[in-house]
């Protein structure tokens, strides 16, 4: 009889989601197609989490890196002074009042397509995250949407967390969260302005490609793309 020895590839290793995800179905959400109010078609999604989704020690930074739901009650006022700053306005373009940021953030919590999250770093709430599904969001018509893509856009609200190294670890931590939410996510993309070069920069230094420009009808954006097998083989997790 032969010799037969198990074998796991760190590439493998990396995608099994017991480990980091701190909730999470066993298998995939079944696939049902639907026809939304907008008369997009895409598969029915599964109810928004709660609480914290994701949890890693990153050796790179020496510290937990987490990812938690928004809770507008707890983090309204820190989601507006973050808006409101000069840096964060420039590419968000999203500076108002209390109450208007409010009112944004519940109609996010009505969106199926959406995921706000808080990322934090030895638990401390550091940076907003909106993960969508960009088969229903307006990025869909601009390249060749599949149904289990995300999208994200990233907003890092603390000055004492910036810096490539940061950028590095929570980047890593929110892809690796959206890849394991569902294994039938191959790809992940964002569209910042096309002249936010640090951004882009950051994104490409992970391995994001930069397929195209195109033209919001708000900006003009740059296409970035990343490939499940891109991140997981040439893994920079630790």
């Amino acid at each position: 009889e032969e010799n037969q020895t198990a074998r796991l590839e760190r590439d493998m290793f990396w995608q099994l989601p017991g480990d980091w995800l701190s909730q999470g179905d066993a298998l995939p959400y079944p696939v049902t197609m639907i026809m939304d109010a907008s008369g997009r078609r895409h598969p029915r999604r599964r109810a928004k989490p709660a609480g914290e989704v994701y949890r890693r020690f990153d050796t790179g930074i020496q510290a937990w890196v987490s990812l938690r739901t928004l809770d507008i009650e707890e983090d309204l006022h820190r989601f507006m002074r973050w808006q409101n700053s000069e840096r964060v306005a420039a590419f968000w373009e999203q500076s108002g009042t209390l109450e208007e940021h409010r009112a944004y953030l519940e109609s996010q919590a009505k969106e199926s397509r959406v995921l706000n999250l808080i990322g934090c770093i030895d638990d401390e709430p550091f940076a907003y995250f909106e993960a969508y599904w960009a088969k229903e969001d307006r990025i869909a018509p601009y390249y060749d949407a599949q149904d289990f893509d995300r999208g994200i856009h990233m907003l890092v609200g603390e000055d004492h967390h910036r810096g490539p190294h940061k950028v590095k670890a929570w980047l890593n931590a929110l892809c690796h969260y959206l890849f394991l939410d569902d294994c039938r996510t191959t790809r992940i993309v964002s569209e910042p302005r096309s002249d936010n070069d640090r951004m882009i920069q950051h994104l490409q230094a992970r391995r994001f490609a930069k397929p195209k420009e195109f033209d919001f009808p708000h900006k003009r954006a740059a296409l970035m793309v990343l490939h499940r097998d891109a991140f997981f083989e040439r893994c920079e997790l630790s």
